[in-house]
């Protein structure tokens, strides 16, 4: 994203959500009045952002293929809503089924170059709202409670932050096979 050799841009990992459920997630959330949704692809986190320094992208790549070579293909199922209040404003569609595969691949992408502590615990999700009113918050936790996705993940994916605050596929590593 037009770092220059010795700059440290910033990453993320994740298993992204796809068609058609990535765009309407995004689009509700920019509904709840979101300032990061379209900024963010829709994603379940595995690796929060975290800066690389330019010259170890190519080792975090050869660790983030192994990371992947490791887990296999698994099926994610979104169901509900959930929420983090009151210690952050989020409200979050609720990983029924995969949260294995997610805590897997997280273990395994969160080691070696990448190891690094969490603010708090790992917890599976997909951001619905955040940082929004009180009121949006309840809304997008009543709207969104019927919520039903289902998909296949097999792969994930490095995103890196470009200089407009937008973050953008950089490369993704497939599952085992």
């Amino acid at each position: 994203m037009g770092e220059t050799r010795g700059s440290a841009p910033t990453v993320g990992v994740a298993v992204a959500v796809p068609e058609p459920w990535g765009s309407e997630l995004q689009e509700y959330r920019a509904g709840f009045g979101d300032r990061l949704a379209w900024t963010i692809p829709t994603h379940i986190t595995l690796l929060p952002p975290t800066r690389v320094p330019s010259q170890r992208l190519a080792e975090v790549d050869r660790h983030l293929a192994a990371a992947a070579s490791f887990v296999e293909p698994f099926v994610v199922e979104l169901r509900g809503t959930g929420t983090f209040r009151p210690v952050t404003p989020t409200v979050y569609a609720v990983v029924a089924r995969g949260v294995g595969g997610c805590e897997q691949l997280e273990a395994r992408v969160r080691s070696g170059p990448l190891q690094r502590r969490l603010k708090y615990p790992y917890h599976p999700h997909v951001t619905l709202a955040f940082e929004v009113s009180d009121d949006e918050l309840d809304r997008a936790y009543t709207e969104l409670t019927d919520l039903h996705a289902s998909f296949s993940v097999d792969e994930i994916v490095r995103y890196e932050l470009g200089e407009e605050g937008v973050w953008y596929p950089a490369r993704s590593f497939a599952l085992a096979r």
